[in-house]
């Protein structure tokens, strides 16, 4: 059957000519999609914010990332952060602190972290690694068995006492490993 196998041959030879021309073709495509990439936002003092608003500060530890972490919050978030710095380190004197996977974390030395920070676009998270141990328990569930979040949003107001009590709870618990 000649008939079949020059169909056949037509076939591959148009399918071998499609696929040089995909090769020869212009790489406008790549170009325009560099001039047209958006940069990362930056946030206070050069940090790259991220996906969401949280700021990306290399990993370190001590105060000293973290406060780089705040100042890099964008907007209202950077006041809601330096209030909530200020609770911890008052309710827990002595505490650890780090940044690490671009959040800031807060421990007992000894006992491993009890307390992250991280920013979203329209509120911040504090997620208690031992939250469901707390009384009351923070209203956020997680996925995790033990983790309990509080979102704080630009028009809700802070329950200074209770999260004080809530991180003096946090503090006494064996946290995540340091």
């Amino acid at each position: 059957m000649p008939g079949q196998t020059t169909k056949k041959s037509a076939k591959v030879a148009k399918k071998a000519v499609a696929k040089r021309a995909v090769r020869k073709a212009p790489k406008v495509a790549a170009s325009r999609s560099a001039t047209t990439r958006r940069k990362a936002p930056k946030a206070a003092g050069g940090a790259v914010l991220l996906s969401g608003g949280n700021p990306q500060i290399a990993k370190g530890y001590g105060d000293t990332p973290v406060q780089a972490y705040i100042a890099a919050m964008p907007g209202w978030k950077r006041d809601v952060g330096l209030r909530l710095d200020a609770l911890i380190s008052a309710a827990v004197p002595g505490v650890s602190k780090a940044v690490k996977w671009n959040s800031p974390l807060y421990g007992v030395e000894g006992q491993g972290w009890f307390l992250g920070i991280h920013c979203f676009a329209k509120y911040i998270k504090v997620a208690f690694f031992r939250g469901t141990s707390l009384r009351p328990v923070p209203p956020g569930e997680s996925k995790s068995q033990d983790t309990r979040y509080l979102d704080i949003r630009e028009d809700t107001s802070l329950d200074a006492a209770r999260f004080t009590a809530w991180v003096k709870q946090a503090s006494r618990l064996p946290g995540e490993r340091m």
